[in-house]
């Protein structure tokens, strides 16, 4: 659904509504936010695709996200607080709003 989404989202980028003006620097700007996602998409893509089939099944998913929360569980109790979330490397992504 998301990659959908950011698919869809190139289509459009630089087609003007009717009666709207082109901003070849927001456009660019777009353009670039995309492929950054986009690198960003395929670096996670190659930690999660455990069969080197090109895709993320939902158990290789589960897998990685399962591996992920036990790393940042320090205390080893089953939950994560605000302390082990703030050691952590992950951070709010734009992409979090994608499909809402």
């Amino acid at each position: 659904m998301a990659a959908g989404a950011m698919f869809t989202g190139v289509a459009m980028v630089g087609t003007p509504m009717a009666g709207q003006e082109v901003d070849p620097k927001a456009t660019a700007e777009r353009e670039k936010k995309f492929a950054a996602g986009e690198r960003e998409a395929k670096k996670m893509l190659l930690l999660m695709d455990k069969d080197n089939n090109g895709k993320v099944s939902k158990q290789e998913f589960m897998n990685f996200m399962e591996a992920e929360f036990e790393r940042l569980d320090k205390d080893k109790s089953g939950e994560l607080d605000v302390k082990e979330l703030a050691q952590s490397k992950l951070r709010v992504s734009h992409f979090a709003n994608v499909g809402k």
